[in-house]
């Protein structure tokens, strides 16, 4: 199972090649990054780990043996004791339980790390596997995501209540 480690300078490669290798994959499922993300990628990774180094975010990435990045979990925008969760693996490791493991990991660390409450996710109605993960990683749906916050597409939020006694 790939290794989940909290994103730090060094692992800047690696992930645009993630993302370069599994964009077609993932415009499949949900809304593509556009050119103008691979053209300014230097400068939007050094603004999350300015996100994450001022506390507002917290950015993992899925390790491979090989060095490689598989997946990427993130949770975004703390306030109140809840973030918003957002996540993707790579094509080449889906139907493996990384996903679902990924974000149960990132679950626990939200409340032993981050002090958080509550995680929620925004998915759209024809990310069936999202869906998926989310319940088995115990989210549970609480109604219709704006379009806004699923790439203009129809969704569902999604949330999990956690605490120490997970």
């Amino acid at each position: 199972m790939p290794e989940l480690q909290q994103l730090d300078p060094g692992h800047a490669p690696a992930v645009l090649a993630f993302e370069v290798a599994n964009r077609a994959y993932f415009a499949t499922s949900i809304t593509d990054r556009g050119d103008d993300y691979f053209a300014e990628f230097d400068a939007r990774f050094d603004a999350l780990l300015a996100e994450q180094k001022a506390g507002v975010c917290a950015f993992h990435v899925l390790v491979d043996d090989d060095g490689s990045v598989v997946g990427r979990v993130n949770l975004v925008d703390f306030e109140d004791g809840a973030a918003d969760l957002g996540y993707r693996v790579a094509q080449h490791v889906t139907g493996r339980g990384v996903a679902t493991a990924a974000v149960r990991e990132v679950c626990a660390l939200a409340v032993d790390r981050y002090g958080l409450h509550t995680v929620r996710a925004a998915v759209s109605l024809r990310n069936i596997a999202s869906q998926k993960v989310l319940v088995k990683a115990g989210f549970v749906a609480v109604g219709p995501a704006d379009p806004a916050n699923v790439g203009g597409q129809p969704g569902t939020w999604y949330r999990r209540e956690i605490s120490t006694t997970m």
